[in-house]
């Protein structure tokens, strides 16, 4: 090992300041308020010996039966997430004021002490609650499994826990097992089921990460000790091992013990070292090494250690992963009821979020935050409803299904089986023909999935891998209408995504770009942040492959969030034309539409593709979409 030897004080005084300002910036970094970005840890040296071990004995092992665990999980799909707890009594509103955010981070966002946030479980009394009657819903929904919040980050458990008295049987008048009745009515139901646990976060425990303003402990908004407090401070580290060897495995283990259940959420794991998380996960290894666990409980800046992955909170957009994923969009913006937050999504929604899901290899769990006296939102009711009418009519289209290797179309998505398409359109043709490209397969029929009478629909080749299929002139669904396509053989495509010269906005997503260099991180797929951001060199660029159908003129336009500093212009090429674009400044966050300039295209194949024009300087911009728009006479 080389040693840097330093003999000069003052350069010492210079090294000290350059390490200050690194850790300064990485307490910078954290981004404040109800979940982090960049939600892992960074392995340090003394994880490796964790990492090491997992991964030369425990983990490895159970890693052979991985496939056998997910069976039922890949062909579940869809499912539904349960956050509700005794926040769910104020409802996001103490002492008057709606409490901005999460209404389950009541605790955090008001600072209230263990006691004085005892006071509501006094009185929680869902009498309204039926575990039937929520288990139901979520399979009338057409949803196949079910996780419920059995101890979110308040630290307060929805079981009689022998752990800790800041249960729901020792500390409510209910005296009765939520858990255990939600348990039977999904094993009754033929409903797969699952755990919500806060690992990492525990507000009410004085030994672990989250509660500042009570215990002083790290991993609060006030940052004590950086955002990776446990390498700035090691010292610190016996508390947390004491809170996970206390509290955290030995609860895990009990609901294991008492409820066997087929799926353990976690969340948050950059609260904990890695070290910590790998602990817990080994212990439900030993515990049932048949229980699915998702990613968000030990995984590292290059490494998950969990089943599957999880997209961002509240997604909107996905990215074309390798891999088995989900995603937990949530009916509002609050995951826990909040009597305040009235925006609540359409059913259209989340019924295209699933097929976009499905689409891309991915399952969707959405959220529903009952209310404190056990009942659902009116609301929420109705998207439910709304989407298990869909179901049951297209679940043939959703269920089975797998990734789609054809590009994505302008009108929606795509789902496949082996020698059947399933053309979910979003954006249904107002001339009855609609066009699928990049199919090299052999077309044998098509017809819309509802028609009872399984009708045929025109199907004609108009290019080696492109057809025309005639449509009703009105859309058999508004939220998603989907076309049966029957094919010979397995799917064959030629990767070009089809542009048509008919009136409309044809969207290419950063998510799905073509990616150059390694440079490039992504936005968390939520509204307005489904970007790709990170031109490092001039070598990291995106493209994405474009066949024009039509000789046609269009507007090119590029959507983005802006940077304020200043910084490099870009280059846009397609068809020998370049573009330099300079982003506009304007408000974080706030999306800008800037038109580049008018581009004449003859039907034939293109790559468009956006790289930055010099090799010094601050990228402007956060790049959401290029557009393209017909110029239809």
């Amino acid at each position: 090992m080389n040693r840097l030897t330093v003999s000069c004080p003052g350069m010492l005084s210079f090294m000290l300041s350059i390490v200050f300002m690194i850790m300064h910036d990485r307490a910078k970094a954290q981004v404040q308020g109800d979940e982090d970005q960049n939600m892992f840890n960074h392995a340090q040296q003394r994880d490796q010996q964790a990492i090491e071990e997992a991964k030369s004995s425990w983990w490895t092992n159970a890693q052979k039966t991985q496939s056998e665990r997910l069976i039922w999980w890949r062909e579940a799909k869809y499912g539904m997430f349960i956050h509700w707890g005794i926040y769910s009594d104020p409802a996001g509103e103490w002492k008057g004021k709606k409490v901005e955010g999460y209404a389950e981070h009541l605790m955090r966002k008001e600072q209230l002490s263990k006691s004085e946030y005892s006071n509501l479980a006094l009185r929680f009394n869902p009498k309204r609650f039926h575990a039937e009657e929520w288990i139901l819903k979520a399979k009338d929904a057409g949803m196949n499994y079910f996780i419920v919040t059995a101890k979110h980050h308040d630290g307060f458990a929805l079981w009689n826990s022998k752990v800790s008295e800041f249960d729901i049987f020792d500390q409510t008048p209910f005296k009765r097992d939520p858990m255990g009745e939600l348990a039977a009515a999904a094993k009754k139901h033929g409903i797969r089921f699952g755990f919500y646990y806060s690992h990492a976060f525990d507000w009410e425990h004085p030994d672990a990460p989250g509660n500042d303003w009570e215990y002083a402990n790290p991993g609060g908004d006030k940052l004590l000790g950086g955002t990776n407090w446990f390498d700035t401070h090691p010292e610190w580290l016996p508390k947390a091992a004491k809170y996970v060897d206390e509290k955290a495995i030995p609860q895990i283990k009990e609901l294991i013990a008492n409820y066997h259940p087929d799926i353990l959420w976690f969340d948050t794991p950059h609260k904990l070292p890695l070290s910590e998380n790998l602990r817990i996960l080994k212990a439900i290894r030993e515990a049932d090494p048949h229980i699915v666990v998702n990613g968000r409980l030990a995984r590292s800046s290059s490494f998950n250690f969990g089943d599957y992955i999880n997209t961002g909170d509240r997604p909107a957009e996905f990215r074309s992963v390798g891999g088995d994923w989900e995603a937990i969009p949530t009916t509002n913006e609050s995951y826990g009821y909040s009597r305040h937050d009235k925006s609540h999504k359409p059913a259209r929604f989340f019924i295209q979020l699933l097929a976009k899901a499905s689409a891309k290899g991915g399952n969707l769990l959405i959220n529903i935050g009952p209310k404190g006296d056990g009942s659902f939102d009116t609301k929420d009711s109705q998207i439910l409803d709304s989407i298990g009418s869909w179901i049951r009519k297209n679940k043939e289209s959703i269920y089975g299904t797998r990734k789609s290797s054809i590009p994505v179309p302008s009108w929606g998505v795509i789902t496949e089986k082996p020698g059947r398409l399933y053309l979910h359109v979003f954006n249904w043709p107002k001339d009855g023909i609609l066009e699928l490209g990049g199919l090299k397969n052999k077309v044998l029929k098509a017809y819309v999935l509802t028609d009872p009478r399984g009708r045929s629909l025109k199907v004609k080749q108009v290019g080696e891998a492109d057809f025309s299929i005639g449509v009703p002139l009105e859309s058999p669904d508004d939220a998603d209408a989907v076309v049966v396509v029957d094919i010979a053989g397995d799917v064959q495509s030629d990767g070009e995504r089809r542009i048509t010269s008919k009136e409309g906005v044809y969207r290419l997503l950063a998510f799905d770009a073509d990616i150059h260099g390694d440079g490039f991180s992504f936005g968390d797929g939520k509204a307005n942040r489904y970007f790709a951001e990170g031109w490092k060199s001039a070598n990291d660029y995106l493209t994405w492959d474009l066949k024009m159908l039509h000789d046609s003129k269009y507007r090119l336009l590029a959507r983005y969030l802006p940077v304020t500093e200043p910084g490099m212009a870009y280059d846009i090429r397609i068809n020998g034309s370049s573009f330099k674009m300079i982003p506009k400044g304007g408000t974080k966050d706030i999306p800008v539409l800037q038109e580049l300039g008018i581009i004449d295209l003859p039907a034939s194949s293109y790559r468009l593709s956006v790289k930055r024009l010099h090799t010094e300087g601050t990228e402007l911009f956060k790049l959401l979409e290029m557009q393209l728009i017909p110029l239809v006479k």
